[in-house]
């Protein structure tokens, strides 16, 4: 009688169940990492939302407090226009898209920053034109019998004060100053000028605002304009140029960016990416803001 064979165990079954039991841990993993993930963005939307909805109900909150700014200087008989255009901007923001990025709400809280500054001014403001309206009405009662010396007054007044404002306008101009021109290539470093071409995947251009007592807490459009040798703007409509008016003559500009100037000597940055290679020559930057040129600098790429 034959002793029955015993079969033969394989070698392999460890291997494979090892192998099976590898992928199970790294789905596992993957699936729990891509859960944390999910969680984090999550979160992050959550905060970002949170954070805009704040911000929006200060700029609610503001745009009531203009209103009864706006009455109050108008009965005194104050200039409201500066109120107006801020009520106009705040009323702008609430009406734009309710989901922003990071950026665009520390940009935002910024600006309402300011406004709120601006409420301050005009508090101080109010007590200056009541102060200023109670001593006309104790003149006035005086002063009924001088009636035409009054008016005269009153048209020198106005004549002197269309002066004043004239010069304010210049004064109130902004300069930008300490300009910094760097190429910054497909690696983030940054190189000053004189630039190669190929070092040039995106021009940084930063300037400062120099503080200015006259000029108003307001939003400002900052334009820049970037001109060859030969006096030919970089213009591209699909990256941000336009045009406007200088000196009653339509210009082109490169660029432009809209902030809020706080009379903080705030910085301000802009990068441009021309998508070609730049005409080798020396370069001119400007600067404008409204309708005049607050400064200029120069660069070169070989």
């Amino acid at each position: 009688m034959s002793t029955p064979v015993e079969p033969k165990k394989s070698s392999k079954s460890p291997v494979i169940i090892a192998l099976l039991g590898a992928i199970v841990i790294a789905q596992s993993a993957w699936i729990y990492f891509d859960y944390k993930k999910d969680v984090v963005v999550q979160e992050q939307k959550i905060e970002v939302e949170e954070e805009l909805a704040t911000t929006m109900q200060k700029l609610n909150d503001i745009s009531k407090e203009l209103d009864q700014k706006i009455i109050e200087i108008e009965k005194l008989g104050g200039d409201i226009s500066e109120l107006q255009k801020a009520k106009a901007e705040i009323e702008k923001e609430m009406r734009r898209s309710t989901q922003r990025s990071s950026k665009a709400i520390n940009e935002l809280k910024a600006k309402v920053e300011g406004y709120e500054e601006l409420l301050k001014i005009k508090d101080e403001e109010i007590d200056q034109l009541k102060a200023v309206n109670k001593e006309l009405f104790t003149e006035n009662r005086t002063l009924k019998t001088t009636q035409n010396k009054l008016s005269d007054s009153i048209n020198r007044l106005s004549k002197n004060k269309e002066e004043l404002a004239t010069k304010v306008a210049i004064a109130s101009q902004l300069k930008a100053e300490n300009f910094v021109l760097r190429a910054v290539n497909n690696k983030g470093k940054e190189r000053d000028s004189p630039f190669k071409n190929r070092q040039i995947e995106k021009l940084k251009i930063e300037f400062t605002l120099a503080e200015n007592k006259v000029a108003p807490i307001e939003g400002k459009n900052i334009l820049i304009r970037i001109v060859d040798e030969n006096g030919q703007v970089l213009f591209d409509v699909a990256r941000g140029s336009g045009t406007f008016m200088f000196n009653g003559k339509e210009e082109f500009y490169t660029a432009s960016q809209e902030i809020l100037f706080d009379n903080t000597r705030q910085k301000i940055t802009f990068f441009y990416e021309k998508g070609s290679d730049y005409v080798p020559g020396s370069y001119t930057l400007e600067a404008y803001a409204d309708d005049y040129l607050m400064g200029s600098a120069t660069f070169e790429v070989k």
